[in-house]
């Protein structure tokens, strides 16, 4: 077959592969990708996928390239606050602009049912006009080296992870086409060879520590890598050649003394050192064999075309000035070879000599006159670290923090909800730790009390959006059985802090400190009661009995959720709008009208029985709940007369945690403290009134429960 006949069969091959390939804008797929380029680029008519990474498609507009499309999904999979990735599809134009960036698939709670999909458009809506190689946060105010988009309230962490998305796809695959610059900082600072430390090292050692690298490529290794090419069956090596060595291949790092000098010895290697000016390296490559590196087409002013080096991505070859002949070897034990040679790496290519770099051996099969098959075999050399040293990078605390993974940027971001968030855990520590010398001053306690309710609900609650829900329990669980990520849970930082705290708040004292003290929604039911105490709204008491099988409901709505989950997390999120708190505290009541009047319901029936949906719905309460009968210790004191023949307590307890019998239910407790007030009042506790009276005429108080007064509470 001709060379021209060859070329037709090539190009007409390459046409109907592109035809192929090739498909009109209507039949692309996702259908909401679709959209997004047609909103983009509406002349687009036809999408091929690039030759080299299919994942990127490239639009046409008839025979014109006019941009770029592809899935976030393809090139990252950042896990959001779901524990899920969120797949954006982005359409860049030839310049590397941005077009159009849309979040087409999501598993986030709090979009799928809460804020609306328009939002998020309006937020993805932002980054258009920007370039793939800008800087951009969510937030802040922008600067010459940034851009600042506009967050998304009630979904601070998934915007963010959004804009990583974004951000990083349009960079790399920037990059990948040629668009914009790869980072700068990506390379270390150059590491600086040690000239002066020097041991003498035989042959041996010097191959043993990776001094000297080996590259031994058999016949037959070099057969079968052009298998499937058109070199396929030209000059393979018969049967009983292939184990043969068509080259035994060495290299060498040579500007370290300890390498240089056992290599050339002395002489040699100091007229080496003279030759090298500042920012040049040299290398001896050694070889035996039929293949040689050199070539036998390699002409004077020629290029060395069978090695080159490559680095950071960059490749570099070597001209007949950067050859110097290696006359002899002095390292003891060193085998004979056929080939030896010095090349010097010029100052040009920024060489590091600390950074893995290969040494690329091609080897070329003739199919042609003109024509040829090549292979490349890399050889890796990694200079020994004793050999050189490299200065720590100077990078700001900005870009040191870009550098850092998605849930450190996120805990840096948000160091102030942090420290203040840690004063208020620290401040209920001391409450819980020294409760008994506070109940003893119920004044201020009850002032303790709702200043830090009222802390809970405006700065955990609406400023730092830290209310935890059953979805957090029914995604930890399922990553348990899908497979456990840290970063799932990390990437939020108030909640995982709480749950830390919660996780050892159980084991103490049980459900109760987290229902009664840091839960958003407990706190603003519990102050609207107080506001209607105040007000002399009438109360209402669920009779005992039938509070009793009321406890049931929020246990079988915990289960009914676990249950749906194992099947489909986002029908258990849906269900799990059972909780008001996404709409009372994570979105502030600004949501449509059927979420607001199931929360304000429930907070208007609270007014005259406190904490009804707590006592009996909440899920996250049953689940804390379960795990209650584990706590260490039981830190609510009871005397023997508690419950008979006293029941000021469980008369006053507002949430029924306290039974007839005297004794507290720490799964329904809400840690008030009001019946430890109680227990240490001698003006209150009945049997305490006895104690005190007694002494007060002289002779001890009543042993007898019968001469206790009972008090009776309407």
């Amino acid at each position: 077959m001709s060379v021209f006949s060859r070329f037709a069969v090539l190009f007409f091959a390459s046409i109907m592969a592109m035809a192929l390939n090739a498909a009109p804008l209507a039949k692309y797929e996702p259908v909401a990708g679709r959209q997004v380029i047609g909103q983009a680029f509406p002349e687009v008519t036809r999408v091929v996928p690039r030759k080299g990474n299919r994942a990127i498609q490239e639009l046409y507009a008839r025979d014109e390239l006019v941009g770029y499309a592809y899935q976030s999904l393809d090139f990252v999979q950042t896990p959001a606050y779901s524990g899920k990735p969120v797949n954006a599809l982005v359409v860049l134009d030839i310049e590397g602009t941005i077009k159009a960036a849309k979040v087409i698939h999501h598993d986030e709670p709090i979009l799928l049912v809460g804020i609306p999909e328009s939002k998020l458009h309006t937020f993805t809506d932002q980054y258009t006009g920007l370039k793939a190689d800008q800087r951009v946060t969510v937030g802040g105010t922008s600067s010459e080296r940034k851009v600042a988009v506009d967050g998304l309230s009630g979904a601070t962490v998934t915007v963010m992870v959004i804009n990583e998305v974004i951000m990083r796809t349009a960079h790399r695959v920037g990059v990948e086409l040629g668009m914009v610059e790869g980072e700068d900082g990506s390379r270390p600072p150059l590491a600086t060879v040690d000239k002066q430390a020097f041991e003498q090292k035989t042959w041996e050692e010097l191959t043993g520590d990776g001094s000297v690298r080996r590259l031994l490529l058999t016949k037959g290794q070099v057969d079968d890598s052009f298998k499937g090419t058109e070199a396929e069956g030209v000059d393979t090596a018969g049967p009983e050649e292939r184990n043969e060595p068509l080259i035994d291949l060495y290299t060498a790092y040579l500007d370290a003394p300890t390498i240089g000098r056992n290599l050339l010895g002395e002489s040699q290697y100091q007229w080496l050192t003279s030759e090298l000016e500042e920012g040049e390296h040299a290398i001896a490559v050694m070889a035996n064999g039929e293949y040689s590196f050199k070539g036998s087409g390699y002409v004077r002013g020629g290029i060395f075309d069978r090695i080159q080096i490559r680095q950071f991505g960059d490749t570099f070859n070597f001209r007949d000035l950067d050859f110097y002949r290696l006359s002899d070897v002095y390292a003891e034990g060193m085998p004979e070879f056929t080939e030896m040679a010095i090349f010097i790496i010029r100052q040009q290519y920024n060489f590091d000599p600390g950074t893995l770099w290969t040494l690329e051996l091609t080897v070329k099969r003739q199919t042609g006159p003109l024509d040829s098959e090549f292979q490349v075999f890399p050889l890796e050399y990694q200079l020994p670290e004793q050999y050189y040293t490299r200065p720590e990078p100077v990078v700001s605390e900005e870009e040191w923090l870009e550098s850092q993974p998605m849930w450190v940027q996120v805990w840096y971001q948000r160091e102030f909800q942090i420290v203040v968030l840690g004063i208020g855990i620290g401040v209920l520590m001391f409450i819980l730790f020294f409760q008994d010398w506070l109940v003893k001053k119920p004044k201020m306690m009850r002032w303790i009390r709702h200043a830090f309710l009222t802390y809970t609900l405006f700065f955990i609650g609406w400023y730092a959006m830290g209310q935890l829900s059953i979805v957090n329990v029914l995604t930890f669980a399922n990553s348990l059985i899908s497979g456990f990520s840290w970063s799932t849970f990390l990437i939020d930082p108030m909640l995982f802090i709480l749950w830390a705290v919660v996780a050892a708040i159980v084991l103490l004292w049980g459900r109760a400190v987290y229902c009664g003290w840091l839960c958003p929604f407990g706190a603003l039911q519990e102050l609207l009661n107080e506001i209607a105490r105040k007000l002399k709204v009438p109360q209402y008491t669920v009779p005992f009995a039938v509070h009793e099988r009321l406890w049931a409901i929020k246990y079988i709505i915990l289960l009914v959720l676990f249950g749906v989950s194992l099947d489909s997390m986002a029908t258990a999120e849906r269900l799990a709008e059972v909780e008001p708190f996404k709409t009372a505290i994570t979105l502030k009541f600004d949501r449509s009208w059927p979420f607001v009047t199931y929360a304000v319901l429930l907070l208007v029936v609270n007014l005259f029985t406190r904490k009804v949906f707590c006592r009996y719905m909440c899920p996250l309460g049953a689940a804390l709940a379960l795990p209650s009968k584990l706590r260490v210790f039981d830190w609510l004191k009871r005397r023997k007369e508690c419950g008979n023949p006293c029941r000021l307590c469980d008369h006053e307890c507002e949430v029924q945690a306290i039974h007839p019998d005297g004794h507290i239910n720490y799964m329904e407790c809400h840690y008030c403290l009001d019946c430890q007030m109680t227990y240490f009042d001698d003006h209150k506790c009945p049997p305490l009134i006895v104690k005190r009276r007694g002494k007060r005429r002289g002779h001890n108080a009543p042993g007898h429960p019968e001469e206790i007064p009972v008090v009776q509470v309407s």
